[in-house]
């Protein structure tokens, strides 16, 4: 008998497996903070044998190194991958056995990195899973934009060409178990994740119905921005990352905070959008702690600048920082917890600004009031319609271009609100007016809001 256990790493959209027999496991491209995975192993009364990389990873940071470490594993990484630490190297078709008649076998499936390589679980001689990492995801494949523009192409066609490799190896009963996919973006595609098999990919997944021409074409007009934190993950997973430090930040007092701010450094308040609009310290920044944290932190703050968290809870704080150290922000410098009240020199005012939904701003504009629309989604998402009129920035490129945003009062908005509250605090932290519009996109033409297309 075997077992599977999936560990989600919802903020950044990843799973991370746990597979075994009833003496020994592997765990497959563990997270940075491998207590979890140690843990899963604990419950299970088994001892990590193998640790396994699918390829170096791109979007955070990884814990295998450390996980082997300490658990004495053997430290399984693709032969190809250029690092600076001791692993034993994987070539394909290599095997190892994983506890009495459960085998791990290697298979090499470039294109989603030139190295990557998946790896079939075993049973008596009988193939019953497959870990695919960033090969062939639920619907999708990993994106093959991440290491050189110039591979692209070439990698978008190995992608093609390793998924059939899977489907030719493996039969239809067998179940596919990414890394990606599940909001990553290191999927070419956003699709949904739920349990899958070869047989279902092999009717569903474009890599697997379609020509590698009509693939590599659809595969390339879809790709996305890439998070700017992209490029620090590969060269600090290749060197070998440092051991997670997640002892608690240096408390801060209000007038810390002040000279913290003052000194340009962010102070991040993760409190959800509602309370954040309601009021806050001035200058802060609004990512709320539930969502995609480490995802939009990461891409949009200025690389190795100190960040101090603020929160209600000393809980909540712990938990953002376990989500920041996975893509690389280390130990906040600070951290101030209660309300907003104790962040700021007594007799101080808490800054603050108005929420709104796309009705309201219909009617504004109907009682002729020439607000400044923002739209902060993405290209992608813009090209499906937009406010017409209305002014186009990203949001991992609203804090290089606040200059390219007109005078007047901003109401900003993006598909649900999320990121609108992000966008909202930048203005709001440089002196601008501001309206945060946390509604679906979908309520702008419901409001009767004139749309458009590129």
């Amino acid at each position: 008998m075997y077992f599977v256990d999936t560990l989600e790493i919802a903020g950044l959209g990843n799973r991370s497996y746990l597979a075994g027999g009833p003496r020994t496991a592997v765990a497959v491209d563990p997270p940075r903070d491998i207590d979890q995975v140690i843990a899963a192993a604990a419950r299970r009364g088994v001892r990590i044998a193998y640790v396994v990389e699918t390829h170096l990873h791109n979007d955070y940071v990884s814990g295998g190194l450390e996980l082997a470490r300490v658990t004495g594993a053997h430290y399984l990484v693709p032969a190809r991958a250029q690092v600076s630490f001791a692993r034993t190297a994987v070539a394909d078709g290599d095997t190892v056995t994983v506890d009495e008649g459960l085998v791990l076998r290697a298979i090499a499936t470039p294109g989603h990195t030139p190295h990557h390589t998946s790896y079939a679980l075993e049973d008596e001689g009988r193939p019953v899973t497959v870990f695919t990492g960033g090969s062939l995801l639920i619907g999708a494949v990993g994106r093959p934009d991440l290491v050189e523009p110039r591979l692209t192409e070439q990698l978008a066609r190995a992608q093609h060409a390793s998924a059939h490799r899977l489907a030719d190896q493996l039969g239809d009963e067998v179940s596919v178990l990414p890394t990606h996919g599940f909001g990553s973006f290191c999927s070419a595609t956003q699709a949904e994740g739920s349990p899958t098999t070869i047989g279902q990919e092999r009717r569903t997944n474009d890599a697997l119905t379609l020509d590698a021409d009509t693939f590599v074409a659809r595969l390339l007009a879809g790709l996305d921005d890439i998070p700017a934190y992209y490029v620090h993950m590969g060269p600090t997973n290749a060197a070998g990352p440092a051991p997670l430090d997640l002892t608690p930040p240096e408390p801060a007092d209000a007038a810390q905070l002040a000279e913290r701010l003052a000194a340009g450094e962010w102070v991040v308040d993760l409190r959800n959008r509602i309370a954040f609009a309601e009021g806050h310290v001035a200058g802060s920044l609004n990512f709320e702690g539930e969502g995609q944290l480490a995802t939009y932190l990461a891409w949009l703050i200025p690389w190795g600048k100190p960040v101090t968290l603020l929160a209600e809870t000393p809980g909540r704080i712990a938990e953002a920082q376990r989500e920041l150290v996975r893509v690389g922000i280390e130990r906040p410098v600070a951290a101030a917890t209660g309300t907003p009240a104790r962040w700021v020199p007594e007799g101080e005012a808490l800054a603050s600004f108005p929420r709104a939904t796309f009705a309201d701003l219909a009617a504004a504009l109907t009682r002729g009031a020439r607000p400044v629309v923002l739209d902060v989604r993405r290209h992608s998402e813009r090209t499906q319609g937009h406010v017409e009129g209305s002014t186009h920035i990203p949001l991992h490129q609203l804090h290089h271009r606040m200059d390219e945003v007109p005078d007047g009062t901003v109401w900003v908005h993006c598909a649900g609100g999320m990121r609108a509250a992000i966008g909202a605090s930048l203005l709001d932290a440089v002196g601008r007016q501001v309206v945060a519009v946390d509604d679906g996109f979908a309520a702008a033409a419901a409001a009767g809001l004139p749309l458009a297309r590129p």
